[in-house]
């Protein structure tokens, strides 16, 4: 059974929501952020990447971590943000084109974490690991919720029709054109509900947002250690989500551009690729629409590659994955990436960029050759996460993500 409760959300005023609305820490690079702040100082970037607010990227990460707080608080201070009083859910709608998904904000028990019944289907790197346990640690709050799904419920969906035939508390669009909107569910009938439908759920899956997860619980386990009078009822024991059915959500490709050919010039890289792939010239498609086929982009080319039959034969449901196949026929036989979770020689790139993204990193000479995926699916995700296996980083892209700094939950 799975504990999903309302918490107390801080969160921005309402004419203040849109400024502060912000893309997650891991979507854009520093970069990006500093321009986005340089325009708009009360974008939630100036907490979740604080960085932005130094000039020098030289400076420390526990200066960077104590600025992050700082603008939490001064934020919390000035009214752009503030903390209901009183526990709700909320139902957060996003829109881009013609897809629409319903989200509804929480808190789940870390020990349901620790235990499986919310189930992950990646590793987390180390390092990054680290940097989200510090940062949750010093700013004292969850800045961003752990994106979960689970199997699609009637009685759910009924519940979060009923909510939204009322006004939202929030209604607007971003810059990129995607509109958010937030109900808040202040009725005690409609919390109840939401709260046994979600207990009679076997398990909760994590479609994003793996580091945030083990970060939160990173926390928690330390913050356990450290307080002699733990009771297990403190907010740190929590994790705020954002949980959408699996048949709302859209999953997009997770593309891989890669430095260089390993040693190997263009011919010889060709002839590797086809002892192990069915290779086509002219793949004006660039992106592939079926499973086990695979855009490759080299030199101004883009060529259609197909698994040959014994890649797709494999008794093992992530085996048969495409970034499976790529990884283990390709990038780690050929080019020699063998943990692409560390190897700085490739870059992932997420669907939203599309293939002119690609082609961009291709041409500018820093990467020598990029591949394009098809998606998986829901089905696949959640299919290994119940056999308890691990899929390759990064598998999934989902569009729309939720945004940061429209909830926040702070661990006092």
């Amino acid at each position: 059974m799975v504990a999903v409760t309302p918490f107390r959300a801080v969160r921005p005023a309402k004419k203040h929501v849109k400024d502060v609305a912000s893309y997650p820490y891991d979507v854009i690079d520093s970069r990006e952020a500093r321009i986005v702040t340089r325009k708009n100082a009360k974008s939630f970037l100036r907490i979740v990447k604080s960085e932005v607010d130094f000039t020098d990227d030289g400076v420390g990460f526990d200066r960077v971590y104590e600025k992050a707080r700082e603008n939490l608080y001064d934020f919390l201070q000035r009214d752009i943000l503030f903390q209901d009083d009183r526990e709700f859910f909320y139902i957060y709608r996003q829109k881009m084109d013609d897809h629409v998904q319903y989200g509804i904000v929480a808190c789940v028990d870390v020990a349901d974490y620790e235990s499986g019944l919310i189930k992950k289907h990646e590793l987390t790197r180390k390092d990054k690991e680290l940097d989200r346990t510090n940062h949750i640690s010093s700013v004292n709050a969850q800045t961003g919720p752990v994106f979960l799904t689970y199997r699609a419920s009637k009685v759910i969906d009924m519940t979060v029709k009923e909510i939204v035939r009322g006004n939202p508390e929030y209604d607007f669009t971003a810059d990129d054109g995607i509109s958010h909107s937030v109900w808040v569910v202040d009725n005690n009938n409609l919390i109840e509900r939401i709260k046994k439908e979600f207990g009679k759920l076997g398990s909760l899956y994590i479609a994003d947002g793996h580091h945030r997860a083990a970060s939160a619980a990173a926390v928690a386990r330390r913050r356990r250690e450290e307080n002699e009078e733990h009771s297990g009822r403190e907010e740190y024991n929590r994790v705020m989500v954002v949980m959408y059915p699996h048949n709302q959500l859209n999953v997009m490709d997770y593309n891989r551009v890669v430095r260089d050919l390993g040693g190997l010039d263009e011919g010889q890289f060709i002839r590797k690729v086809q002892e192990r792939f069915i290779l086509s010239d002219d793949f004006r498609e660039r992106s592939p629409q079926n499973q086990g086929e695979f855009g490759m982009y080299m030199n101004g080319v883009w060529r259609r590659l197909q698994a040959k039959e014994v890649d797709m034969s494999e008794d093992d449901p992530v085996g048969m994955l495409d970034v499976s196949i790529l990884q283990d026929r390709l990038l780690r036989p050929v080019l020699g990436i063998d943990d692409p979770r560390t190897d700085d020689r490739i870059l992932f790139v997420g669907g939203i960029r599309g293939m002119d993204e690609l082609e961009r990193l291709v041409d500018s000479g820093e990467y020598a050759v990029a591949f394009s995926m098809c998606p998986m699916t829901m089905d696949q995700l959640m299919e290994i996460a119940d056999m308890g296996k691990i899929m390759p980083p990064k598998s999934t892209w989902f569009e729309p993500k939720p945004r940061s700094g429209i909830f926040v939950h702070l661990l006092n």
